[in-house]
């Protein structure tokens, strides 16, 4: 069910990439790289003051935002849910360490 809403949700956003910019919030993130990365650095940061402040329905709202915003960064750079799903899918048969280690991150 739930991939099943993201993969819509993705849809219907992508259908919103030629939208006059006036009309549609989303068209203006997709057309305008500056602001949608300014607007994903926002609501990651208000998720992380909500999140060291354990303000769950903060959390949630923040998520929200930070996965709309996300999924039209996917959007505007042509990359589909499905993609993410997939390497995802390759890092779970490794542990976070190994995975970590293999990006050399694991000091971060």
């Amino acid at each position: 069910m739930r991939d099943e809403f993201i993969q819509d949700l993705f849809i219907y956003l992508n259908n919103k990439k030629n939208t006059d910019q006036k009309l549609s919030y989303t068209s203006t993130l997709i057309n305008n790289p500056e602001f949608l990365a300014k607007k994903l650095g926002e609501e990651s940061s208000e998720l992380i003051i909500d999140f060291i402040k354990k303000n769950k329905k903060g959390i949630v709202n923040e998520s929200a935002d930070l996965i709309y915003h996300l999924l039209v960064a996917w959007v505007s750079v042509g990359i589909s849910p499905h993609e993410i799903w997939d390497e995802l899918s390759k890092r779970k048969i490794q542990s976070g360490f190994e995975e970590k280690q293999k990006r050399g991150k694991l000091n971060e």
